[in-house]
């Protein structure tokens, strides 16, 4: 008889830890806005505890127990209803706009990002559809051209909202996917070619993503105005030390440091954790891709190999982005931290995917 793998402990722990480390990092980031707003200083924790950790512990479980080949089955149905969701952005009353950015749904009085369900989707659809690819030629008619299909679609609806830096990163998961399925390198060359142009032209055609570049190759410009951003997370990172200022105590999120919960999260736990702090946080993310691919590469069945990549990639990458963006070695993209920044959305399908990768690795 065949025997199963019993469950990756490992990376179980490394989600548990990255989760916990989390939830100190925003009741330290938002206790002075929450009691500014509320009154309560533990207002946004628990928000985020109830809203975000709770539903996403039980969907991960849901997932960690389910037969993958109902994701298989049903990845283009999935894949639909995502991209109707995120479709919903653009209708009157259902959409909400925040910071100019149409990337939210209130239903019933709950707001939503859909692009994060949508990326957790897009991982499960293209890994099935890769898996059950013959390779038959021509392969660019039955290979690249659907894939840039998919892909442009998903960008007529992230150009619109507008949100180029979700865009990017599903071209690059979309890219490192369709790379692991063994398709000819001149494919990946076609792909890189058509990204780095586009992204160049998103880029250059956008006064403030052109800003973002602008002030990242010369980080002395304007730092009250578009470098501002910037200046105060390097502030905030370097004033930490190497053991910070203790947790609870940072200074730049008291209203210098701007979206300190969400995009800036690192920067604001940086300083009250001081270098060693960060560093365990950035070995808990190496450890992470090291199951994640581990998993990966003890896998038979293509669809899981690619689906446990897609995933792991997903995470890491946004991780490494959203960090060095915090210590001025990447532009601003506005993505958030996995597991720490502040948002039910993205907590709830991170540990969604993270029960797909723990169901993939017991195999």
């Amino acid at each position: 008889m065949k025997k199963h793998k019993k469950l990756d402990y490992i990376l179980l722990s490394v989600v548990i830890l990255l989760n916990l480390i989390g939830l100190i990092a925003i009741a330290g980031a938002s206790s002075a806005k929450s009691l500014q707003l509320t009154g309560k200083s533990t207002y946004f924790l628990f928000h985020q505890i109830l809203y975000g950790l709770v539903p996403g512990v039980i969907l991960a479980f849901v997932l960690y127990r389910l037969d993958l080949d109902f994701l298989r089955k049903n990845s283009f149905w999935i894949f639909i209803f995502a991209v109707f969701l995120t479709s919903l952005v653009f209708v009157p009353k259902l959409g909400v706009t925040i910071f100019g950015g149409r990337r939210w749904i209130n239903i019933f009085g709950f707001s939503f990002q859909p692009s994060e369900l949508l990326k957790l989707a897009f991982l499960i659809y293209l890994s099935s559809w890769l898996a059950k690819q013959e390779r038959e030629r021509p392969m660019f008619k039955n290979m690249l051209l659907p894939f840039l299909t998919i892909l442009a679609i998903l960008s007529i609806i992230f150009i619109l909202q507008p949100d180029v830096s979700t865009l990017a990163m599903f071209g690059l998961l979309g890219g490192i996917l369709y790379f692991s399925a063994k398709t000819p390198f001149s494919h990946i060359v076609i792909l890189a070619c058509i990204g780095g142009v586009a992204l160049c032209l998103l880029i250059l055609l956008t006064p403030y993503r052109f800003n973002r570049l602008f002030v990242f190759l010369n980080p002395e410009t304007d730092p009250l105005g578009k470098g501002y951003h910037i200046k105060q997370a390097l502030i905030a990172v370097g004033s930490g030390g190497l053991f910070g200022k203790g947790l609870g105590l940072g200074e730049q999120k008291l209203g210098f440091l701007p979206q300190p919960m969400t995009d800036s999260i690192f920067a604001v736990f940086g300083e009250e954790v001081g270098f060693l702090g960060t560093f365990v946080v950035v070995c808990l993310f190496l450890l992470f891709a090291w199951r994640g691919i581990r998993c990966a590469k003890e896998q038979n069945d293509e669809f899981r190999k690619l689906l446990a990549v897609g995933v792991t990639s997903w995470i890491t990458i946004q991780a490494f982005i959203n960090m060095g963006t915090m210590i001025g070695v990447l532009p601003l993209t506005g993505m958030p931290l996995p597991f720490l920044s502040y948002g039910g959305s993205a907590l709830i399908c991170e540990l969604a995917g993270c029960g797909i990768l723990l169901n993939i690795s017991k195999k």
